[in-house]
């Protein structure tokens, strides 16, 4: 069943761009600690969208330069744009909600008579957004007039300011908050309301989403000057919204555990662990073993034969592993392989994070583990699609046996690093 189709347990809805993105944090360890909680908690049961200012095309240059979860749907364009999953398929109702009393041509005529605007790039623009860029003394010379012609010409537009630069011009229905409060009335419509929904955002485009009936929000500690008057002047009674002390998607972190949605510690919070009494869960399990594999790699992990001996508990001794090159081995040899490994990427740009794990149950003790493993290793991404079959076995310290791995390259990578690796 398509997770959408079910209630959610928690809809998490973030900006891109300094929210779940650090930008100041080249290593990435925000938004890694972010990925290794979704992944192993929530990816399961509950719903995540990016709602980002990007365009879409911007939106997927910045998913290739840094390690960003695939979403389960894409609020693009200041929230002219809903798209679903992987393929981002468009929400045609929503387009056919914003093209009433919108004409673009008539937009770009009035915008024109304004010199002070100076349009953004191409792959900025959008059907339904006109972007350009203003000094913030003089944005408000600019918006009044703007809007009146525009009104004046029989348009129903909404003009955005943020970041003390950028000027958007949107029909009045779109926008992030709007588009969020379209998604929360589709979900309702067919009696399947997420049970909680947090919103985060950093800067003013962001606003909106507070406002929606209901949700929890959270301005990160980074936030703009011009989201925290917003939130002064408007929201400072609203003990739903909170801003957090942390950056980035630590603050994203931070919020879930203030507002008690669910679990919020994340397994790179923790010492990678040879028990995981309280995670006894298929997602956990395989999130925590590529978290020890990664600090292995990195001597994170002390060399120890303890180490080993955990990794040969929880992996049956005939277990096979299938390598992306097509090569098979026991997963035990591949293990005894990896003890010649520790510390050889010590010092270096060396993550592994897993994105989109399925759980699927296929029978009463058997479950099939599928996701996309990535590894980035200096400047060097590649990725391969796992599929990992597990049985329980509660003796074990992480309560199952892992019977057999499998690993293909993702289509792009076919093509480029094709040595072996180990897991």
């Amino acid at each position: 069943m398509d997770k959408l189709d079910v209630s959610a347990n928690l809809m998490l809805v973030s900006d891109l761009d300094d929210t779940m993105v650090d930008h100041k944090d080249p290593d990435n360890l925000s938004l890694l600690r972010f990925n290794a909680l979704w992944e192993s908690t929530y990816r399961q049961n509950s719903i995540l969208i990016f709602s980002t200012g990007r365009s879409p095309t911007r939106y997927k240059t910045l998913r290739k330069e840094k390690p960003i979860l695939t979403p389960d749907i894409t609020i693009t364009s200041v929230g002219t744009e809903i798209a679903y999953g992987d393929e981002m398929v468009p929400d045609e109702g929503w387009i056919q909600l914003l093209s009433k009393n919108w004409d673009r041509n008539v937009v770009l005529e009035e915008t024109a008579k304004f010199p002070e605007l100076v349009p953004q790039s191409d792959l900025d623009q959008g059907p339904h957004k006109v972007s350009f860029n203003i000094p913030k003394e003089k944005a408000q010379e600019v918006i009044t007039p703007l809007y009146a012609s525009l009104t004046q010409r029989g348009l129903d537009v909404k003009i955005i300011y943020s970041f003390g630069l950028a000027l958007d011009v949107l029909p009045k229905e779109a926008g992030k908050g709007q588009a969020l409060a379209y998604l929360l009335k589709k979900f309702g419509s067919v009696g399947k309301p997420p049970k909680n929904t947090l919103v985060c955002g950093d800067s003013g485009n962001d606003a909106e989403m507070f406002t929606v009936e209901g949700v929890y929000g959270v301005m990160v500690s980074n936030s703009t000057e011009e989201l925290l008057e917003w939130y002064e002047q408007n929201a400072k009674s609203n003990h739903k919204i909170v801003h957090a002390k942390e950056r980035c998607a630590s603050g994203i972190i931070q919020a879930i555990s203030h507002f008690q949605l669910g679990h919020s510690t994340s397994p790179r919070d923790i010492k990678p662990s040879f028990s995981n009494e309280d995670n006894r869960k298929p997602a956990y399990v395989m999130v925590n073993f590529y978290l020890l594999y990664e600090c292995w790699h990195r001597a994170e992990a002390e060399k120890s034969e303890a180490i080993i001996q955990y990794l040969k508990s929880i992996t049956h001794s005939t277990g096979v592993i299938v390598h992306p090159s097509g090569l098979e081995n026991s997963i035990h040899r591949s293990i005894d392989a990896l003890e010649s490994c520790h510390g050889d990427k010590r010092g270096r740009s060396f993550r592994v994070w897993l994105d989109k794990v399925l759980v699927s149950a296929i029978g009463l003790d058997s479950w099939l583990v599928k996701f996309d493993k990535w590894e980035l290793n200096g400047q060097s991404r590649r990725c391969c699609v796992t599929t990992v079959l597990l049985n329980s076995k509660m003796e074990t310290p992480s309560g199952f046996c892992i019977m057999h791995m499998h690993q293909t390259w993702l289509e792009e990578y076919r093509t480029g690093d094709q040595q072996t690796w180990i897991f």
